[in-house]
């Protein structure tokens, strides 16, 4: 009887630590895709005029959006939806900013993406 205890005890535990790997896992890949930023701090880096501010916060609202819904699928369809939240977002940023801002955020975008692990 203690021999059956024990080994419940054991499998327990190990089903136990399984799971709760399995759940930081899954916590950890789906932080790496909140893309939310300081816009005033990136407004600065970036010299933003107040029209451009208010244009790149609601670019960035949905490209947050699109990069957290993204996060949600499998890994095949996932990269497929980061690709295109990045090139829309790139699309939207290119006609808001300027050639040098662009360069900038260009810059920005592709460290913060290295940094998670999504490119």
């Amino acid at each position: 009887m203690k021999k059956i205890i024990l080994t419940l005890v054991a499998l327990m535990s190990m089903t136990m630590t399984f799971a709760e790997n399995e759940s930081a896992a899954n916590l950890n890949t789906t932080e790496a895709y909140n893309m939310t930023v300081n816009i005033e701090k990136l407004g600065m880096a970036l010299g933003l005029s107040q029209d451009q501010m208010e244009s790149v916060a609601e670019i960035h609202k949905t490209f947050s959006a699109e990069m957290m819904f993204a996060a949600q699928y499998g890994k095949e369809e996932r990269d497929q939806k980061v690709d295109k939240a990045i090139k829309k977002d790139l699309a939207y940023m290119n006609y808001i900013l300027n050639s040098e801002q662009y360069r900038k955020y260009l810059m920005l975008l592709n460290i913060t993406l290295s940094n998670r692990g999504l490119k």
